[in-house]
């Protein structure tokens, strides 16, 4: 394998679990600090500490816990530069949150699989509806225009559609659960 395409294998690497990730690292942040333009940056540090030490990553360890802590690390570095002596977390605090937020994020990925699988399930019409409504953003009215219909019924046949989803879901996550 050339330099070029290793090199390329890492980022794609990189790309793949730092998406996965960044929900946790997000809501860690977000959770540790207050303001939302300084939990913003912190999050930003994150992302290019991560691109900048990837190759030291253990890829037999979970990347959400590694990351993680680096996001532990990152928030105290942003509590010891501001010197705010309010509402800083002690480092067990922080350690319990970082945990509880990795247990999460593997619900998160269950949840998304169940979901996948039960669009593919749905009725093209139905598919083509959710599509429209929540890929292309388009208002209920515009939908009725797009498949000559009412916006009534497009609300009503929206409604019916996520409620079959939910009746999908559920059952699936509560075999993952039990098993």
């Amino acid at each position: 394998m050339g330099q070029e395409s290793r090199e390329t294998g890492i980022t794609q690497q990189f790309t793949q679990r730092s998406l996965q990730a960044e929900p946790s690292v997000s809501a860690y942040v977000f959770a540790a600090i207050s303001g939302f333009h300084d939990a913003e940056d912190v999050v930003q540090q994150i992302a290019q500490e991560l691109a900048r030490r990837f190759e030291e990553y253990d890829p037999g360890r979970p990347f959400v816990a590694w990351a993680l802590w680096i996001a532990k690390s990152r928030v105290i570095d942003f509590y010891r530069r501001s010197r705010r002596d309010h509402l800083v977390f002690s480092d067990e605090l922080l350690k319990q949150l970082g945990e509880a937020i990795v247990q999460r994020s593997g619900q998160r990925h269950e949840r998304r699989e169940a979901l996948e699988q039960c669009l593919e399930n749905l009725p093209e019409r139905s598919r083509r509806l959710l599509d429209m409504r929540y890929l292309d953003e388009m208002p209920a009215s515009a939908i009725a225009s797009a498949t000559d219909s009412t916006t009534g019924s497009v609300r009503v046949l929206l409604t019916r559609v996520r409620g079959a989803l939910a009746e999908c879901i559920h059952p699936r996550l509560a075999a993952e659960a039990e098993g």
